[in-house]
C-alpha cells in the first residue's frame, strides 16, 4: 500500500515532505527526519533495552491442560492475532485479564476496551479465595506472585479516566460516514465538503468544525466546483441532521484536541513492564455502539499508517483487545469491511497483534477468522438447530484432539475453563487442548471510586489530555468570514501551530522545537495548505502493499 496515499486529496506525497523537513531543518536533520515514526522507533528501542530487565517471558502462558501441564504460546507468535469467544458468565473477562498480565509482564504495552467495568481489577493486585486459590495450588509452576499492573484509564467523556480525542481530519471521511450511517449519496456529499476544506486550508477539528463547513456549503455552493452535484439540499441537510444525532448521543467529547499521540500508548512503564490502557466503554458500547467501533476502527488504521516495518521480532511492539467485536462489522459498509481485512492481515509485520473477543467465532467475517492464530474458546450454548449447526463450525475450527471429541466438550466446560488452540513454534496450528486458565495476579474484579481517582492522579499523563484546547480551525475562520466574498481567505497556512510540532518541541528542548515550528510553516506554505490524513491513506483507494 503506497504511504503517498496518505494524502488523499493531495498531491504531495510522504517522500515530498521528507524533502522539505530536511531542507528546513539543517542541524535538526537526524533527530527529526522522520517526524513521529522515528520518535515511535525510538520508543521501539527503549522497549529492547528494558526488556533484558525483565523476567523470561517468552511464553504466553494461557493456562494447565488436564494433566497440570502448562499450555502456551511463543511469545513471537503473538502478532498472529487471536480470539477469546464464548458465552456470557464463561470467563472471557478473567481470560482476556491473564493475557493483558503476560503482555504486561513481557514488555507488551497493552490497549483494551473494559465493556463491564471490571477489567481495571488490573490495577490493583489479586487476594485469591475459594476456588482460585485452589487452581493456584495445582500449578505450582506458575510462580503466582499477586500484583497491580501498570494501567491507564481511558474515557471518552473523561469522567472515569483521561479524555480520549481524535480529530475529525484524522479519522477521515470514510470513517465518519460510517460513523453516521450515510447513505451513497451522503457519503459523496460528505467527500465533496472534505476536498473544499482541503482546498480552502480550514482544519476540521470537532463536529462544530464540520457543521459550520456544511452551512457554508449550503450558502455558498459555488465553492464545490464540480462537485456542486453532490451536495444537493437534501444531502446538506441530511448530513447535518445526523452530526445532530450523534451529539445526543455524547459522541461529541471524542472530536477534539489534544488529540491521542501513539507513542503515549506504546511507551513502557517506569519498571519496563508494558503499560496497560484500558478504555471505560461500559456506557459507550450500549448508549452509542457505532462511536465504540468506529474508534477502535480508527486506531487500528493509525497503527497501521504510522508504525514502522519490525519483521520477526520476539515479541509485539502491542496487542490489542477489541472486546463486543461483533460491532466492529455491524451494518459496516462492503468498502470499509474488506480494508479492515486488509489491514488486520498487514499490521502484524508492524508488531501489533488484534485479539478480538466476542461470544460465537460466527460474529466474525470467515476472512478475519482464517487469520487468527491464538483461539481461546469457552463454553457455549446450542439449543436451536442452528446453534447446533454453529456449535459444530466452531468445532471444525480447531486441529483435532483424538483425547475427546472437541464438539461434546463445547457444551462441557465449566467457568474458567476452555477449550485452546495455540499455535508450534514454526506456526502451524496445535492440537486442541482443554485447559484450564490461570488466574490472573491482579484483582478479579472492578477497582473501587476511590482507586480509580488514586490511579488517575497518579497517571504519567495526568494533565496532558485533561484539559481541551479549541485553537483555531474551521468554525472560527467561517464565522469570521460572514459578510466576505467566498474568496476572501486569510494568507495563511491551515496548519500554523499543528498538535505533533508542540509534542516535539517538548521531546526536543525549545531551540529545536522553534526550528521545527518554522519548518512546518514553510512545508505548509509550499504544499498549498493541504491537511494531512494518515488513516484514510490507508483505508481508501491506495494501491496493495507488496
Amino acid at each position: 500500500m503506497s504511504r503517498s496515499c496518505f494524502y488523499k486529496h493531495g498531491q504531495i506525497g510522504l517522500r515530498e515532505i521528507k524533502l522539505i523537513f530536511r531542507l528546513s531543518l539543517g542541524n535538526y536533520r537526524g533527530s527529526l527526519q522522520s517526524g513521529s515514526r522515528h520518535y515511535l522507533s525510538a520508543v521501539n528501542d527503549q522497549r529492547l533495552t528494558m526488556g533484558d530487565k525483565m523476567p523470561d517471558s517468552s511464553k504466553l502462558v494461557i493456562g494447565a491442560d488436564l494433566a497440570g501441564q502448562p499450555i502456551a504460546q511463543a511469545m513471537r507468535l503473538a502478532n498472529r492475532h487471536g480470539l477469546v469467544a464464548g458465552a456470557t458468565g464463561t470467563g472471557k473477562t478473567v481470560t482476556l485479564q491473564r493475557l493483558a498480565e503476560a503482555f504486561s509482564d513481557a514488555g507488551v504495552a497493552v490497549f483494551a476496551a473494559d465493556i463491564k467495568g471490571d477489567l481495571c481489577g488490573l490495577g490493583a493486585a489479586g487476594d485469591p479465595q475459594g476456588k482460585v486459590a485452589e487452581r493456584i495450588a495445582g500449578m505450582p509452576w506458575l510462580n503466582y506472585t499477586p500484583q497491580a499492573y501498570p494501567v491507564t484509564l481511558w474515557d471518552i467523556h473523561g469522567e472515569s479516566g483521561h479524555p480520549l480525542r481524535t480529530t475529525l481530519s484524522e479519522m477521515g471521511p470514510l470513517l465518519i460516514g460510517a460513523l453516521l450511517e450515510l447513505t451513497d449519496s451522503q457519503q459523496s456529499a460528505l467527500y465533496a465538503a472534505f476536498k473544499v476544506a482541503d482546498r480552502e486550508g480550514l482544519l476540521l477539528l470537532d463536529l462544530k468544525d464540520l457543521k459550520a463547513l456544511l452551512n457554508h456549503l449550503r450558502d455558498n455552493p459555488q465553492l464545490l466546483g464540480d462537485d456542486a452535484a453532490l451536495m444537493t439540499t437534501g444531502s446538506s441537510q441530511a448530513l447535518l441532521r445526523r452530526l445532530a444525532i450523534l451529539e445526543q448521543q455524547g459522541a461529541e467529547a471524542l472530536f477534539g484536541e489534544p488529540a491521542l499521540q501513539l507513542e503515549d500508548i506504546l511507551q513502557p512503564a517506569a519498571d519496563g513492564r508494558g503499560r496497560i490502557h484500558l478504555l471505560d466503554a461500559s456506557r459507550l458500547v450500549h448508549q452509542a455502539p457505532k462511536v465504540y467501533a468506529t474508534f477502535l476502527l480508527w486506531l487500528l488504521a493509525e497503527l497501521f499508517e504510522q508504525l514502522p516495518e519490525r519483521g520477526d521480532a520476539d515479541k509485539p511492539l502491542l496487542a490489542l483487545f477489541f472486546d463486543e467485536a461483533h460491532l466492529l462489522f455491524a451494518d459496516t459498509p462492503k468498502a470499509l469491511q474488506e480494508r479492515l481485512e486488509q489491514v488486520v492481515r498487514l499490521i502484524r509485520s508492524k508488531g501489533v497483534g488484534v485479539y478480538f473477543v466476542t461470544q460465537s467465532p460466527g460474529d466474525l467475517p470467515d476472512d478475519v477468522l482464517a487469520q487468527l492464530g491464538l483461539r481461546v474458546q469457552h463454553g457455549l450454548r446450542a439449543f436451536t438447530a442452528k446453534e447446533q449447526k454453529s456449535l459444530r463450525a466452531v468445532a471444525d475450527g480447531f486441529r483435532p484432539n483424538p483425547a475427546f471429541d472437541a464438539l461434546s466438550v463445547l457444551t462441557e466446560l465449566g467457568i474458567g475453563e476452555a477449550l485452546v488452540g495455540t499455535l508450534q513454534d514454526k506456526g502451524t496450528p496445535e492440537m486442541v487442548q482443554r485447559v484450564l486458565v490461570a488466574p490472573p495476579q491482579s484483582r478479579i474484579g472492578p477497582l473501587t471510586a476511590t482507586e480509580r481517582t488514586m490511579l488517575i492522579a497518579g497517571s504519567p499523563f495526568k494533565g496532558r489530555y485533561d484539559k481541551p484546547v479549541d485553537r483555531e480551525s474551521a468554525y472560527e475562520v467561517l464565522m469570521g468570514r460572514k459578510g466576505l466574498a467566498p474568496e476572501a481567505e486569510p494568507d495563511k497556512p491551515a496548519a500554523e501551530e499543528p498538535s505533533f510540532t508542540d509534542k516535539a518541541g517538548e521531546f526536543l528542548g525549545t531551540a529545536a522545537g522553534q526550528a521545527l515550528k518554522s519548518a512546518m510553516r514553510q512545508a505548509a506554505n509550499q504544499i498549498g495548505r493541504q491537511l494531512v490524513r494518515g488513516l484514510m491513506g490507508s483505508l481508501l483507494g491506495g494501491s496493495k502493499r507488496r
